[in-house]
Parts: structure tokens; sequence; C-alpha cells
């Protein structure tokens, strides 16, 4: 027995969904959601083996959800979208499964075909390298005017927040978790430097040592330290300093910069 999650902002998609799930003697339906909010927490406090995920919800899409997710205990995923071509396209790259809405019983059914034994097969290691490919080609794609922003969900204060990417001036690892710097505001996402690292590929990302990456429309001052390293001030206050194994890759960037 797979106990599911759906996570649709609309009505009618849930109803569809649980319906198909119900008529399947191996899915349990443990929660059903039309908040991306809400369903994330949901999701953490009791991890499903398999999650239906809408991709266009506001304010928080189905993209941002999964990229939210604990590695650890990623379940199955299949996106469910009502277009866009290239995601599409994205997905059979990534071999992550999903739901072109409208979508009848004999296509969900063939999307289970692949989901079940994918699931008793695979680990979250190889379900978490599926989402990660999907990600960085979903993110490699041009966007068009008016097209969704790239966007983070972050803790602070006990509550989630959605962070525009454009907002980061910083972002360090620190374990199983990022700590992304706005302003002088510090906040706490369940993620890696990579993950985060590709979900700002719109920004002028600098890694200045394996565990910090600046960006660099944020520098305000640039000093050096005796041995050579770079000492970056950013506007919200912070002051961090390059490693040695990235000083070249720092004062490389640094060249580049008009006067």
């Amino acid at each position: 027995m797979m106990d599911v999650i759906i996570v649709d902002d609309e009505l009618a998609g849930r109803r569809t969904l649980r319906e198909f799930c119900e008529a399947e003697g191996d899915l349990n339906v443990v929660g059903e959601y039309g908040d991306g909010v809400a369903a994330l927490a949901a999701i953490r406090s009791r991890p499903p083996q398999l999650l239906f995920l809408d991709i266009q919800m506001d304010p928080l899409s189905g993209i941002e959800i999964a990229r939210a997710l604990d590695p650890s205990q990623l379940p199955s995923l299949v996106f469910v979208t009502a277009y866009d071509t290239y995601a599409l396209e994205a997905f059979e790259v990534s071999a992550v499964d999903y739901l072109l809405k409208p979508f009848d019983q004999e296509r969900f059914r063939k999307t289970l075909a692949r989901v079940r034994p994918r699931h008793a097969k695979s680990g979250a290691d190889e379900r978490q390298a599926l989402l990660a490919g999907l990600l960085a080609q979903l993110e490699r794609g041009a966007r068009g005017p008016g097209e969704e922003r790239p966007r983070l969900l972050a803790e602070f204060g006990g509550h989630l927040h959605v962070l525009e990417a454009a907002q980061v001036e910083m972002i360090e690892a620190d374990r199983n978790y990022v700590v992304i710097r706005v302003g002088k505001d510090s906040y706490h996402a369940r993620s890696t430097l990579q993950q985060a690292e590709i979900a700002l590929r719109s920004q002028p990302m600098l890694r200045i040592s394996r565990s910090c990456l600046i960006n660099m429309n944020y520098v305000k001052e640039v000093n050096r330290t005796l041995r050579g390293d770079f000492i970056l001030i950013l506007a919200g206050g912070a002051t961090v300093t390059s490693s040695e194994g990235f000083r070249g890759k720092v004062k490389e960037y640094l060249g580049t910069m008009k006067i």
C-alpha cells in the first residue's frame, strides 16, 4: 500500500485524482491540499510514498514545493501540468513522471505502471537525482516575458516565506540546510548549495568557497587579506572572505567587472 498526497489548487483537479486513486487497490490517499504552504507542512509531517503535485499554483508552485522537500524522504513524484511544451520535454529527459491536463483514467494508470516498479526499486538518492535533473532542465530553458520568475521557499521567525531570487545576497551551506541572507535577515531552507545555485541561475552568483555563494549585485566593497584572499562586504552588512581554492575564480570575475 502506498500513501498518497494530492496537491492541486483546483477542486476539480483534486477530485479527479482522488477518484482515480480510490479505484486502485494499492493507493491510500492520506491528504489533499489546494494551498502549497499547507501542503508542504503536511508532506514534511507525514511523508507519503507518492505525491501528485500541480505545477501552476500561486504563490507557491509545485516546482518550489519539490525543491523544498527533504531529500532523504523524497517520495515518488508525479507532476500535473496544463501547459508548457518545454517543461514536458524536460520531464521526458529526466524520467520524472507527469500528467498533462486533462487526462483520463487510462492515462493515469499508464503513469502508475511506471511509478510502481520505479518506487519499489529506487531509493531516495535516485529519486533525488531524477528531481535534480528535472529542475536543471527546467531552469536551463529560456523564460519569456511574463513567465514565472525564480523564487526560493525559506523559513524565518517560524513562518515560511517566498523569496525572489533577486533579493538574495548570499547563501551558505549548513549541513542539510542552507542559510539565505536577504539584507540583515537570515532565512533557512532545507536544500543543498548545489540546488540553491541552480535555483539562482538568473543572478550573478559567485562561489567564493566550498560553502558560500555570493550575489555579486550586492557587493559594495572589496579588500584583500595579507595572504591574498578577497574580503567582500555586502549591501546588507555581511562580510565574507574567499577561500584559497576559490581565490583565482574571484579574481577572474572581478577582472571582468567594468569600472
